[in-house]
């Protein structure tokens, strides 16, 4: 079964998942936040997900970012759509940073580094992964 991340912002939001032997975390896709419940109701009805993860926007000194009413909000909704799915908040601090410089590394040109939704993908793979590593 695998393990599914999610980066949720305000306009869109950065899916990534790993293979069934949850081995590996590659980005899914980004779409726009307003239809997230829709899209995870039918992947879910597709695939089999263990876990989801949401990352938790925090700041510097490990207060609520100011996004995270609106995370809190997005949270209430997946629990009521989707009562019986285990989900775990992970600190999403530093993985649009990371995101940024993975795009710069593997030598992306600056234009397609621009691509808010590919950084936001990133952004979830990396949280992934990083969880991952920890289990």
């Amino acid at each position: 079964m695998r393990i599914l991340a999610i980066d949720y912002g305000q306009k869109r939001t950065g899916i990534a998942v790993t293979d069934e032997m949850q081995i590996i975390a590659s980005g899914l896709i980004t779409i726009p936040s307003e239809t997230a419940i829709t899209w995870l109701t039918e992947y879910f009805t597709n695939e089999r997900v263990e876990k989801v993860l949401i990352g938790e926007p925090k700041q510097m000194n490990n207060e609520p970012s100011q996004s995270a009413p609106i995370i809190a909000a997005f949270i209430e909704k997946f629990k009521a759509t989707f009562p019986n799915m285990p989900i775990a908040l992970v600190d999403e601090r530093f993985t649009s940073k990371m995101a940024f410089q993975t795009m710069i590394d593997s030598g992306l040109k600056k234009k397609q580094r621009q691509n808010k939704a590919l950084v936001d993908e990133i952004a979830a793979t990396i949280m992934l992964q990083d969880y991952l590593s920890r289990k």
